[in-house]
């Protein structure tokens, strides 16, 4: 079996992995950087920008402090990485826009078809490709 820490430390700008926390909400996320013992990333849906530990995979989310953990870094076919960079976009150019403007045409908000199987496709990609749990 592949060492958890190796495959975190191998993640580079421009790849997607996935994060789950605690509450079981998905996290997929674009590398951005990677620096030292950092990897910064955004979360594509939310455009939330994330620091993950590179050793160990955990990220502290929100002014609650959640703890998210790095659960797969399975890379994804090619075409569907191409649908996740432009819903990253699509998402990015969103929420620059104001709150009125962003909600005027609500069919922008709309999920493709590309992009609603591009979700559903990682739902079960990430789950049949996990990496080892961390060791405590």
């Amino acid at each position: 079996m592949a060492d958890r820490k190796i495959l975190i430390r191998n993640l580079v700008a421009g790849d997607i992995f996935h994060a789950r926390s605690p509450n079981g909400a998905s996290i997929i996320c674009l590398v951005l950087s990677v620096r030292g013992n950092a990897i910064r990333a955004r979360r594509v849906t939310t455009q939330e920008e994330l620091e993950f530990d590179r050793k160990d995979g955990k990220a502290v989310v929100g002014e609650q402090g959640v703890v998210c953990l790095i659960d797969s870094v399975a890379p994804l076919p090619s075409n569907i990485h191409k649908v996740f960079l432009m819903l990253d976009e699509k998402c990015a150019a969103i929420m620059a826009m104001d709150e009125k403007t962003r909600f005027e045409d609500l069919e922008r908000l709309k999920l493709t078809e590309s992009e609603k199987k591009a979700l559903d496709f990682v739902h079960s990609h990430y789950e049949s490709n996990p990496l080892p749990p961390p060791m405590e």
